[in-house]
């Protein structure tokens, strides 16, 4: 009796909320190859390079340059060593033939066993898709069929068979309702992956004709789309939430001939640029005409010029604590980030910010 106490106590203790998993930190990398020595990289767990291609039905590198960036981000695990760099296929226009090389076992075989091949010459960790999007309408002109769900379901499952167990393999997954409800077969999926990379950014995007908040954490009246709601709808649809990593946006999007009505916010205006965090100060700030706004309601920033009619969305230093603060209360998986070419140089970024409020719910559980 007394062994059998010993067991249940010590057991009660592993599985004690505090000792959750460790929050990952994952950002995606498009930048140049020696620009990456510019960012506090020891401060990540993953980083994934982005992007690989499709050549054919295989996995490719595109040129000489995007070999010598992989390169050097796998040369970081020399003072990081347990950083993950992950190679990614896709994003937004790079997945054009994805539906059609997908579609067929013999394109999916090609495309794991390419995979494996590139895996295992850079010396890289896993791979992660950015698909964009399966079974949906996404860039003019490009193909999609109600297939793709199944499809996706069949290449992440040769994926973790042809890449083996303790390979990491990831999908950046679209943060809006159309998506979560259309593209991925969740209970077919989740148990093969290890992180869900949700872009709860773009929420309101370069095709979007209202004003919003893009990256907003909670929903308003106004709009459900939100970091909140697409991790509720994952958690009410059985997906894991320690597998589940929220995004964030590095970068604001502004957009143009949005009138004074609550300060541009919801108002009818049309995607005019991007903005990176880096530059942000100089060009939204209030010299420039942008006054900034608290949406208590999003818990989200949003900034807007009355005599331009431009209206700002973006994270900030207090929406990205937020974020992280919230990843941490529901003992998600992690957040990630597009991207960290967009951060500040060396110190002071946005990276800098989740760092520190990792550090500091540390310091809390510890006391």
């Amino acid at each position: 009796m007394t062994r059998l106490l010993v067991f249940l106590l010590a057991f009660a203790l592993i599985a004690s909320p505090g000792d959750a998993q460790p929050l990952a930190v994952i950002g995606y990398y498009a930048g140049r190859t020696t620009a990456i020595d510019s960012f506090p990289t020891e401060k990540l767990t993953h980083i994934i390079f982005s992007f690989c291609h499709l050549r054919g039905n295989e996995l490719s590198v595109n040129n000489s340059n995007d070999t010598a960036t992989i390169r050097r981000l796998v040369s970081l695990k020399e003072k990081s060593p347990r950083l993950k760099v992950i190679l990614s296929l896709g994003g937004w226009g790079g997945c054009k033939t994805c539906p059609d090389v997908f579609s067929t076992d013999s394109g999916r075989e090609a495309f794991a066993s390419s995979a494996r091949e590139l895996s295992d010459y850079f010396h890289t960790d896993g791979i992660d898709l950015d698909w964009e999007y399966p079974a949906l309408e996404n860039v003019p002109g490009y193909s999609y069929t109600p297939q793709d769900k199944d499809n996706f379901t069949a290449v992440i499952r040769l994926l973790r068979r042809t890449l083996g167990r303790k390979a990491e393999i990831s999908f950046a997954a679209g943060g809006f309702t159309t998506y979560l409800q259309t593209s991925i077969d969740w209970k077919q999926v989740a148990p093969l992956v290890n992180y869900i990379n949700l872009m709860s950014y773009d929420l309101v995007n370069g095709y979007s004709t209202i004003t919003g908040h893009h990256t907003g954490l909670y929903s308003t009246p106004q709009q459900v789309e939100s970091v909140d709601h697409a991790v509720r709808w994952l958690d009410s649809a059985g997906v894991p939430l320690r597998k589940v990593v929220i995004g964030m946006a590095f970068y604001a999007r502004i957009f143009q001939g949005a009138d004074s009505v609550n300060n541009g916010l919801y108002r009818p205006g049309h995607f005019f640029r991007g903005v990176s965090y880096r530059d942000e100060a100089i060009r939204l700030s209030a010299d420039s005409g942008f006054v900034y706004h608290w949406d208590s309601v999003a818990q989200a920033p949003y900034k807007y010029n009355a005599q331009q009619q431009l209206f700002a969305s973006f994270d900030d230093t207090h929406s990205i604590r937020l974020k992280t603060e919230y990843a941490l209360h529901k003992r998600l998986g992690g957040v990630m980030f597009w991207q960290l070419m967009d951060d500040s140089f060396f110190s002071g970024g946005l990276l800098d910010v989740i760092d520190n409020t990792k550090l500091s719910a540390g310091k809390g559980r510890k006391k």
